[in-house]
């Protein structure tokens, strides 16, 4: 069997969490590729509600295993602490939970470094979760990063954290003006998480390859949103990782051709945490009403979200990058009620219309949106199961998106619990 991709298709927030619940009823494996806790992922189902940002959402299926690929920047603290609720809720996850030996750890300087660096930036604030993941992918890349495996190995970390501390405590002290981090006390906790992380630390690249050759379905979670991603998003105001298809390859180590479906998830309207450019951006009562009808505040941040109307210029642009075969509309029933809803088709930029998603945040910035008006419904769709149970315009509604986006939508979300669901296909092979 393929591996199929589930990825946030705008600026992340898309309810990514709860489709992930859903379709993992098909899944051998989910997998997370990307990104850190900076993602919130939030699952209602028969066992309650909760709010993950690093174990993977497929962790209430018993027959699914779950994997945090080398992609993935991880915080042990807070892997740690979702593992324990999850025990506080009578699952034990431990045989069905697995950690990449590759993937980096967020370390205590790094969370340090995060909150000085956005500090020093002022009004020119990115505007991050203040997690760490920045610093964490940033010594990555200057190959002074440590990963799970290190804790396989403690007794060779001390002098490897010495050194990374001489050059790490020179930037927080010299530069920024923070206080130095003791050595002694980042491998104290070091010690601690080998000790209960050890158990969960293994070769998920190998196990996730094995598992396709052997026919077993694969679900890779995708995290944050496409126009979050480090290359093909709003830069500078993105994250630290590739959130797109391509990312897959790179942080799980899945070759494209065991990808046989691309899935995008969109949200019905759009929706933005932080700084950065947002055409169509409300900032009058029906922003704020949406934002207060659909709890629009961030699951890892608690801040409230910016809100807009969808779109489609935006979203034809992730299709492009990312060549999704299925749609997925989620928060429909939060535009219940409204006498119209409105979809951007395309910009006014500089006097000129376009339908081109411009790669400078300047011009980013000075775009216009250009709405297209759609009768709303006084029907609710909120927990309909069947495209029966939408009211006419509602239909018509999704289909227009359908038809901007420019592929089918396979999945309609109405409500934030597993049930509420309309399955237009199933889109895992069985």
């Amino acid at each position: 069997m393929p591996a199929y991709a589930v990825l946030g298709a705008q600026w992340g927030d898309e309810g990514k969490g709860k489709i992930i619940d859903v379709l993992s009823r098909d899944a051998d494996i989910v997998a997370r590729f990307s990104g850190g806790n900076n993602a919130g992922h939030t699952v209602v189902n028969g066992q309650g509600k909760f709010s993950f940002h690093i174990v993977p959402c497929g962790i209430f299926w018993p027959q699914t295993m779950n994997v945090i690929g080398n992609g993935v920047v991880v915080d042990p603290d807070v892997l740690l602490d979702e593992i324990d609720g999850l025990k506080e809720q009578g699952m034990d996850v431990a045989d069905r939970l697995m950690v990449s030996e590759r993937a980096h750890l967020i370390m205590p300087y790094h969370v340090a470094l995060d909150a000085l660096t956005e500090q020093a930036r002022g009004k020119s604030a990115i505007g991050t979760t203040g997690k760490g993941i920045g610093p964490t992918y940033a010594d990555k890349a200057a190959r002074t990063g440590l990963r799970a495996a290190d804790l396989l190995d403690i007794e060779a970390l001390y002098p490897r954290l010495e050194s990374i501390l001489e050059y790490t405590n020179a930037v927080i002290t010299k530069v920024y003006g923070g206080d130095a981090v003791d050595v002694d006390d980042v491998y104290a906790k070091c010690r601690q998480w080998s000790e209960r992380l050890s158990p969960l630390i293994g070769p998920v690249e190998r196990i996730v390859n094995d598992a396709l050759s052997a026919g077993a379905n694969v679900l890779l979670e995708g995290a944050q949103g496409a126009l979050l991603d480090l290359d093909h998003g709003t830069y500078p105001f993105v994250t630290s990782s590739n959130p797109t298809i391509g990312g897959v390859s790179v942080g799980l180590g899945v070759h494209p051709g065991h990808i046989s479906d691309v899935m995008g998830v969109f949200k019905a309207y759009s929706t933005r945490v932080g700084t950065g450019p947002f055409p169509t951006e409300l900032n009058d009562d029906t922003g704020a009403h949406i934002r207060e009808l659909a709890q629009e505040f961030g699951v890892t941040t608690g801040r409230p979200r910016r809100v807009g109307w969808f779109d489609a210029v935006a979203a034809r642009y992730s299709s492009q990058v990312n060549g999704y075969t299925s749609a997925i509309v989620t928060r429909l029933d939060v535009l219940d009620g409204f006498d119209s809803v409105k979809v951007c088709t395309a910009y006014e930029l500089d006097g000129e219309i376009t339908q081109e998603f411009p790669g400078g945040v300047a011009a980013l910035e000075r775009c216009k949106p250009i709405f297209e008006d759609h009768e709303g419904w006084d029907s609710p769709t909120a927990s309909a199961t069947t495209l029966e149970e939408l009211p006419k315009q509602a239909r018509t509604y999704v289909q227009r998106l359908e038809e901007l986006i420019g592929c089918p939508v396979d999945v309609i979300s109405t409500g934030p619990h597993r049930d509420e669901t309309v399955l237009v296909k199933r889109l895992l092979k069985v």
